[in-house]
């Protein structure tokens, strides 16, 4: 008996190991949390957004093909479609653009820069989250980032 409950020690440290983490629920006291690590799409471009304050933490990231933004409010993993945009831009998308969904308003505005070392992508190195909730205090969090594209 003790050989067969010593060979399930390892498949429930494996397991222990592999449960999902909860979200934390804020950044730096902001009503936002952190997502967890992204995968460049298959096709088309992303945008990879980290907060530009004490603490940098990946918030959101927002693909050009579907046009949406991912993000989590007080922890919780939310998609939204983009609505509008506008300006200039490069690798599907604008310096400003709009998200909406539910009881959410999002407005990204990002700096695009392309530069000689980076292939497929550009730096965003300066821009504003603009979070917008039915009901609640509005929250703008200034942003850096990065873009990256599938081949």
């Amino acid at each position: 008996m003790k050989s067969l409950a010593l060979s399930f020690l390892p498949l429930a440290a494996l397991a222990a190991a592999q449960a999902p983490r909860p979200l934390p629920r804020s950044i730096d006291g902001l009503p936002i949390g952190a997502i967890p690590p992204q995968e460049l799409p298959a096709t088309g471009c992303a945008a990879f957004l980290w907060t530009n304050t004490t603490n940098r933490a990946l918030i959101a990231m927002a693909s050009a093909d579907p046009a949406r933004i991912r993000f989590a409010p007080s922890g919780t993993l939310t998609d939204l479609v983009r609505t509008a945009q506008a300006g200039g831009g490069n690798y599907g998308f604008a310096t400003h653009s709009d998200y909406a969904g539910g009881d959410y308003r999002l407005s990204l505005d990002i700096e695009i820069v392309e530069r000689g070392d980076l292939s497929q992508g550009a730096v965003i190195p300066d821009g504003s989250l603009r979070i917008e909730k039915t009901g609640a205090d509005t929250v703008i969090v200034p942003v850096v980032g990065i873009i990256g594209c599938a081949n």
